[in-house]
C-alpha cells in the first residue's frame, strides 16, 4: 500500500504542476474577454433558462432542468465541504478567494465546453450523448486526443474520484452514528447500484428531486451559522482577501500554495474546464447549444460562489480550521481544532458547536450523504458516456463497468484519506489537460455559436440552432430534424433565409 501511495502522489504532483493552474486560469480569462463576459452579461438569461419548458424533449433525453440538476449534483459534493477544509489547511483563508476567482472565470469555460458538447452531440442506443471525446474527434479530427480524454474520464470519475466521496461520507457517518466504514460502503454500493442501472433518465429524475433540496438546506444551515457568529464576519472577510493577494504578513510564506490549492480545490468542486459538465449536459434537449452552455455556467456559480463560500466563511467565523505551513502537515495557525484531521471534520465541528453536538453532527452527515449520492450518480454517467465512445455503445461493456464502478466506490472505505484525495485530483487533472487543450483550439466554433445566439436574442427571438449557420455538419440529423419539426408548426419557415424567417416566440 505504501508503494501505491507513493506512485499516486508522484503522478499527481506531475499532473497538478503550476502549468495546469496557469492553463486553467488563462483559458477561462481568454474566454471571458473574447466572449465579452458571456457568463456575466447573460446572468439573468441563465436563471430564466433553467425553468424553460421544451416541448421537444424526448423520452430518451433530459429536460434542461434535469441536466442542470444532474450537473449541480455532480459539482456539489465533498469538494464543497471537505475540499474547502483541505484548501484552508494547505492554503490558508486566501485559498477561498482563489476558489471564487476560479469559478468566475471558470463559468466561461463551462459555458464554452457545454455549448460545444451540445453542438457535436449524437445518439447512442437511442439516447443523446456527447462531451469532450465527441467534440474533440469531430471538431479537431484528433482521434488520439479524444481517446486520451475518454480514458481519463473513465479513470477519473469512473475509478479514481468516487473513492473521495465515499471515504468522506464514511468519516462523517461514523462520527455521527458510529457506523463502521465498511457498513457505509455496503449501503452506498446497494443504493447506487439501483440508481445507475436505470440509465441517464433515472439519474436525471433522482437528481431533479435531490439537488434543489440539498442546496437550499445546506445554504440555510450556513446562513444560520453566519448569523450566530455575525460579529466575526468582518474580520473573516478581511483575512480572506488580504491573504489572497499577499497583504497579510502571516500568510505571505504560503502564497504559492494558497493559489495552487484554491485553484485545485476550485476545479475539483465546480469542474469548470474539466470536461465533465458537457458529458451530462449533452443529454439534454434544447433549442440552441448556447442555452445549455449558459445553464452550466450558472451551475458553477451555485457550486462555488454560493456553496463553497458558505462553507469557507462558516469555518472562518467559527474558527474551526487550522492552517499548515508545509506539505508535511506542520501547523502554522491553530484555531479551534487542535489535532483534528483536515477536511470534512472542520465543518462537522462548526455544525456541532452552533447547532448542538448530536443534532449538528447528524444534520451535516445526512446532507453529506445526499451530496455524495448525487455526485456519484453523475460520476457514473460521465464515465459511462466515455466508455460508450470507446466501445461503440457496447451494452456488455456497460454492464461490466457498472460492477467495476460500484467496487471503485467501495475502495473509498479501504484506503487512507490522503491518498484518496490524490487519486481524485489525478483523475480531475487528466481530464482537464485534454479538455482545456480541446476547447481552446475549438474556441472559434463556440464564438460562431455565440454570435448566432447573440444575433437572434438582439432581434427579440427565441434562439433556434441550425448547424448550417455556423458551418457545422449534422450527419445524424439531430438538429436538422428539430428544425423540421419547428418548421412544421410554423415556428421556423425556412432555415436558408436566415434570422428573419424565425418567428418571435
Amino acid at each position: 500500500m505504501e508503494v501505491f501511495n507513493t506512485v499516486i502522489n508522484s503522478v499527481n504532483n506531475v499532473i497538478w504542476s503550476m502549468a495546469l493552474v496557469v492553463l486553467l486560469l488563462a483559458v477561462g480569462i481568454y474566454f471571458t474577454i473574447r466572449s465579452k463576459g458571456v457568463q456575466f452579461r447573460y446572468f439573468i438569461e441563465m436563471c430564466r433558462l433553467i425553468g424553460e419548458k421544451n416541448e421537444e424533449s424526448k423520452e430518451n433525453g433530459l429536460t434542461p432542468f434535469q441536466a442542470f440538476a444532474t450537473t449541480v449534483g455532480a459539482r456539489i459534493g465533498m469538494g464543497n465541504i471537505a475540499g474547502v477544509g483541505t484548501a484552508l489547511f494547505f492554503g490558508g483563508p486566501g485559498a477561498i478567494v482563489w476558489m471564487q476567482i476560479t469559478a468566475l472565470v471558470g463559468a466561461a469555460s463551462a459555458t464554452v465546453e457545454s455549448s460545444l458538447g451540445q453542438a457535436y452531440k449524437e445518439r447512442s442506443n437511442g439516447e443523446l450523448i456527447g462531451g469532450p471525446a465527441y467534440y474533440i474527434e469531430k471538431g479537431l479530427h484528433a482521434k488520439w486526443l479524444a481517446v486520451i480524454f475518454a480514458i481519463a474520464a473513465i479513470m477519473g470519475p469512473g475509478l479514481l474520484m468516487p473513492a473521495v466521496q465515499t471515504h468522506s461520507t464514511a468519516v462523517a457517518i461514523q462520527s455521527s452514528f458510529g457506523l463502521p466504514f465498511v457498513a457505509t460502503g455496503i449501503i452506498i454500493f446497494i443504493l447506487l447500484g439501483i440508481s445507475i442501472m436505470g440509465g441517464i433518465q433515472r439519474i436525471g429524475k433522482v437528481a431533479e428531486l435531490l439537488a434543489p433540496f440539498m442546496c437550499i438546506l445546506y445554504l440555510v444551515c450556513g446562513l444560520v451559522i453566519l448569523f450566530m457568529n455575525i460579529g466575526n464576519l468582518g474580520s473573516a472577510i478581511v483575512d480572506m482577501f488580504t491573504a489572497a493577494f499577499g497583504q497579510n504578513a502571516m500568510y505571505k510564506s504560503i502564497i504559492g500554495a494558497m493559489i495552487g490549492w484554491g485553484v485545485k480545490r476550485g476545479l475539483f468542486s465546480n469542474e469548470a474546464g474539466q470536461g465533465s459538465g458537457p458529458i451530462v449536459s449533452s443529454a439534454a434537449e434544447t433549442t440552441h447549444p448556447v442555452k445549455q452552455g449558459l445553464i452550466q455556467g450558472l451551475s458553477v456559480y451555485i457550486d462555488t460562489l454560493l456553496v463553497c463560500t458558505i462553507t469557507g466563511i462558516s469555518l472562518m467565523v467559527t474558527g474551526m480550521y487550522n492552517v499548515s505551513a508545509n506539505a508535511d502537515g506542520t501547523v502554522l495557525i491553530k484555531t479551534g481544532l487542535p489535532g483534528v484531521e483536515y477536511g470534512v471534520s472542520y465543518m462537522q465541528d462548526a455544525m456541532q458547536n452552533n447547532f448542538g453536538g448530536a443534532f449538528g453532527n447528524c444534520l451535516l452527515s445526512i446532507l453529506i450523504a445526499i451530496f455524495v449520492f448525487t455526485t456519484l450518480m453523475a460520476y457514473y454517467y460521465q464515465a459511462e458516456a466515455n466508455l460508450r465512445y470507446l466501445t461503440k455503445g457496447s451494452k456488455v461493456a456497460t454492464r461490466i463497468f457498472q460492477v467495476v464502478y460500484l467496487f471503485a466506490n467501495f475502495l473509498g472505505v479501504l484506503v487512507n484519506g490522503q491518498v484518496i484525495w490524490s487519486m481524485g485530483d489525478t483523475g480531475a487533472g487528466l481530464m482537464a489537460w485534454a479538455n482545456l487543450i480541446g476547447i481552446a483550439i475549438l474556441s472559434p466554433v463556440f464564438f460562431r455559436l455565440l454570435k448566432d445566439f447573440d444575433k437572434q436574442k438582439k432581434a427579440g427571438l427565441d434562439p433556434i440552432y441550425d448547424p448550417a449557420t455556423v458551418g457545422l455538419e449534422d450527419k445524424e440529423g439531430i438538429w436538422t430534424s428539430f428544425v423540421a419539426r419547428k418548421k412544421a408548426r410554423g415556428d421556423y419557415e425556412n432555415p436558408a433565409l436566415g434570422y428573419d424567417s424565425i418567428t418571435k416566440k
